[in-house]
């Protein structure tokens, strides 16, 4: 008797391969993320040897996402955002506003639509969560004033980009994609409907979820099963993320950052997290392995200029953007260092943009491997740029010029 075992394989050579690169880089000082996206170029299509199924991989990818966003819900604190709103409000506006803009011109430039642009520029503009905060524990800067304004900077973005996914389907076609229009072609109509549904899952996630998701975690608590606990949070994950997609038309990201948020008001947020981060950890890894079976690496040769640039956008773009505005809301030169050196690289909202933009033909296959290179490259680089900015800051310290906050 045959048995299907494609699922099986996929799961195993990306993991195992996942495990190999991810090694390497951590052994060589880089972030592990490098070594699954390289993973992920190896069991690729557009590598020899072992080919994984692309199609079962973006399945697994999905339920990557719904945990991820999970994830950065259970993170997210109203109090710290506010904490730091002066600054990362305005900061993280105009950083992405900046680097949108240059992405849109280069695109441009290389003679692709604005429309095609705008989404680009929007890819490159947003900085990994998981790479950031990796970055400031290592170094021990999560609860330190510098930390906060770049966890808080990143909220915003997050926040902005969450806003984007639900969104650009509702506006695909006017900017040319292939999503049809809602409401005979208005887009106003379709904006006004797609945040209607919004508003209506919130105010069913605000007046029900925040009470009856905590109130479900108390009651499988008190049983002492740590792994019926377990269970109850990923089932509220992954239930609150398809419920949203099917009853209100709303992503399954979005459905799983609510998710999150709810459950981080509750008293059990942080056994939560810690029970669902292992899971969350082995997806996580899935999805990025899936990110990189879409990067064509014949990319850097036929368009080595046009990876130069994206990197350059990425490296010194928006991280200019960041530390002019730091210096001009008159903080020290330190916090600019640190928060130009956090937010220089981008990742997995970048990823989840960027395809939703392919699947709705605004963005070409080309540029997603451009924004992929982009990534690859720039989380590679990012500790280097981390070093680079706390010895400047030590330098311009010695010298009487700034007092670390």
């Amino acid at each position: 008797m045959e048995h299907e075992t494609a699922l099986i394989a996929t799961v195993a050579a990306s993991l195992g391969v996942a495990f190999v690169f991810g090694f390497a880089a951590a052994r060589v000082k880089l972030p592990p993320l490098v070594g699954y996206l390289l993973a992920g170029v190896a069991v690729g299509p557009f590598t020899p040897g072992f080919v994984a199924d692309t199609g079962l991989a973006r399945q697994l990818a999905e339920i990557g996402v719904i945990l991820l966003m999970f994830g950065v819900g259970l993170h997210f604190s109203v109090k710290d955002l506010l904490s730091v709103r002066r600054i990362a409000l305005p900061g993280a506006a105009v950083q992405i506003a900046v680097a949108t803009v240059l992405g849109a011109a280069a695109m441009r430039l290389w003679g692709w639509p604005w429309s095609s642009g705008l989404v680009f520029g929007l890819c490159l503009s947003v900085a990994s969560t998981v790479v950031l905060l990796r970055a400031l524990e290592e170094r021990g800067l999560v609860q330190s004033a510098n930390g906060r304004i770049a966890v808080g900077w990143l909220i915003v973005e997050d926040l902005a980009m969450v806003l984007t996914l639900v969104l650009l389907p509702a506006v695909a076609h006017s900017l040319g994609g292939a999503a049809p229009a809602s409401g005979g072609g208005a887009v106003v109509w379709a904006i006004a409907r797609t945040l209607g549904k919004v508003a209506a899952f919130v105010a069913v996630m605000h007046f029900v979820g925040r009470r009856a998701v905590p109130w479900l975690l108390e009651r499988v608590a008190r049983i002492g099963s740590r792994e019926l606990f377990t269970l109850a949070v990923l089932a509220v994950a992954l239930g609150i993320a398809v419920g949203a997609a099917s009853l209100f038309g709303v992503s399954f990201a979005l459905g799983a950052f609510f998710a999150g948020v709810v459950i981080s008001e509750s008293d059990l947020s942080q056994r939560a997290a810690s029970n669902a981060l292992p899971l969350q950890d082995a997806f996580a890894v899935l999805f990025f392995v899936s990110v990189g079976m879409l990067f064509d690496p014949a990319v850097l040769v036929r368009r080595p200029l046009q990876v130069l640039l994206v990197v350059l956008i990425i490296l010194f773009g928006k991280s200019a953007a960041a530390f002019g505005i730091v210096l001009l809301f008159r903080y020290p030169v330190s916090t600019a260092l640190t928060i130009s050196a956090s937010l220089a690289q981008i990742g997995e909202f970048s990823f989840i943009l960027a395809g939703l933009a392919g699947s709705l033909s605004l963005l070409p296959a080309e540029a997603q491997s451009l924004i992929l290179a982009g990534a690859l490259l720039s989380i590679t680089a990012n500790p280097f740029v981390f070093n680079a900015s706390a010895a400047i800051a030590r330098s311009i310290e010695r010298r009487g010029g700034l007092s670390a906050p």
